[in-house]
């Protein structure tokens, strides 16, 4: 009696489950195409195994950290990085509401959409230029590149209100160099006091730190600003040196 060659079908449901095809994997998350391989190339999902120039299977795993992140990012305003940290916390079983409790702190509260730089200088009134001039100078600080939330948008207004006041890029950029040197500062603290800490405890210290420091720096500046106002008499700083290209009085 004869062998009967196994049928195609017979063949293809014998083999090992390579995996979801992309076309699954949208449809099991929800998410678009586009979505999907850009968590893949931020290394928010693992890649996937290619068995031809046009075919490849994503793991199974990627449907529940595709679920994380989108709720991740619907309830918090976490940039991608941050999140690709907490994603690796929880596979190593580690607690995540004290690291929520922290990024919630720091990052703020989820936002709407974030707009893509088009959108960005179609609201701001920008000129493509005028915007690399900006986050050159880190005068505007998107959390993801090219990818600008409420608080970018602003703080650009404020500085073309500037822009059109006569004042210049470079006017304000003192406030990133005093800005580096205090988070600086800030960090050197926070080390100090948590690098014996473990994880837990160490994100319920920092939490306080954050909280003291934007307490602190707020009270600081105020109040030295208001001091010095008061102490003026008037509208003119007289303690003030004189700039180059400033008429001395007689």
């Amino acid at each position: 009696m004869s062998k009967k060659n196994p049928t195609k079908e017979a063949v293809e449901s014998s083999k090992p489950d390579k995996g979801l095809r992309m076309n699954q994997l949208v449809a099991a998350t929800g998410l678009p195409k586009s979505t999907l391989l850009y968590y893949v190339e931020q290394g928010l999902l693992p890649k996937p195994v290619k068995t031809s120039p046009n075919m490849a299977y994503y793991d199974p795993v990627c449907v529940e950290r595709a679920g994380m992140i989108k709720n991740l990012q619907s309830q918090h305003r976490l940039p991608l990085g941050k999140i690709k940290i907490l994603l690796e916390a929880a596979e190593q079983g580690q607690d995540l509401a004290p690291l929520l409790a922290l990024t919630q702190e720091v990052f703020g509260p989820a936002q709407e959409e974030l707009m893509d730089t088009k959108h960005f200088l179609v609201a701001t009134g920008m000129e493509p230029e005028q915007l690399e001039g900006l986050l050159a100078s880190e005068l505007i600080l998107p959390l993801e590149p090219g990818r600008f939330d409420q608080q970018d948008l602003a703080m650009a207004r404020v500085y073309m209100r500037g822009w059109n006041a006569g004042l210049q890029l470079g006017d304000a950029e003192y406030y990133v160099r005093l800005g580096k040197q205090i988070v600086e500062q800030e960090m050197r603290l926070r080390n100090r006091v948590t690098r014996n800490l473990p994880t837990a405890q160490d994100a319920e210290a920092t939490l306080a730190m954050v909280q003291a420091a934007r307490a602190t720096r707020a009270y600081v500046i105020d109040r030295l600003f208001q001091h010095r106002i008061a102490a003026m008499g008037g509208l003119k700083d007289h303690q003030l040196p004189p700039e180059d290209g400033d008429e001395q009085d007689s």
